[in-house]
């Protein structure tokens, strides 16, 4: 898809991957609905990319409530009379192992990597079919395809999230929706200082055997994003 003049609602837009995808949707041309929890983040990134000449809205949501997804979406619609790409981006993480993970931090990241992207889903797919497609990119996880100690609660949402994903490709092929699974490796984040259970002075997985761990830019996992938007790729991955 030519992403000029599209609108592109990217959760998760405040900090991390999803402000640096809203900046580089913004060079490309978007127009953008920014959602995510912080008001304060959100709008001073709105102000920034209107400044810019970027049209864009803030629209402050908490992915874990259904109701304030659907409103965000709603206000999104409201304001550009369409939604051409959903980028389903708000995640965190829940640290600990099978034998000790806190079963209210596994709930919580449940409800905020998986319900809130279906959430988002249900809400935007009636407005694409109406408008004759458009595209989701759900962002996942290359923690989904590995087995990494203290880390099975997150890889779990995300694995769900792949099946919802390639499920989703698949019944909403014939309305002209593509859906997209994108796959961030470890990026230079506050992922882990962000995570439930998490200490705040905790380091990052070592490297291993099979060589160095490599640690991605959020800038360069946007440029990725941007580029699945573009090529419609069932999956992207980084490399």
């Amino acid at each position: 898809m030519d992403v000029r003049g599209k609108v592109v609602l990217i959760t998760g837009a405040s900090a991390g991957i999803g402000l640096c995808t809203a900046r580089s949707f913004a060079e490309a041309g978007a127009k953008l609905s920014l959602a995510a929890r912080s008001t304060d983040l959100l709008e001073k990134l709105a102000d920034e990319l209107r400044g810019q000449g970027t049209e864009a809205i803030a629209v402050t949501t908490d992915m874990r409530d259904p109701e304030q997804v659907r409103r965000a979406v709603a206000k999104t619609f409201e304001h550009f009379g369409r939604v051409d790409i959903l980028i389903n981006n708000a995640g965190q993480a829940a640290m600990g192992k099978i034998a000790d993970l806190d079963l209210d931090n596994f709930r919580q990241i449940v409800e905020l990597n998986v319900f809130g992207p279906v959430a988002a889903m249900q809400a935007v797919i009636p407005i694409m079919k109406a408008q004759g497609g458009g595209i989701i990119i759900n962002i996942s996880s290359m923690v989904s395809k590995m087995k990494l100690h203290g880390l099975a609660g997150y890889a779990c949402t995300k694995s769900a999230l792949n099946m919802i994903s390639d499920t989703a490709r698949g019944e909403l092929a014939a309305d002209n929706i593509r859906v997209i699974s994108v796959y961030p490796r470890m990026t230079a984040t506050d992922f882990h200082t962000n995570a439930l259970g998490g200490a705040p002075n905790r380091q990052r997985p070592s490297p291993t055997q099979t060589g160095p761990v490599v640690i991605d830019t959020p800038e360069h996992v946007a440029e990725r994003i941007l580029s699945a938007a573009i090529k419609e790729p069932e999956e992207q991955f980084m490399a």
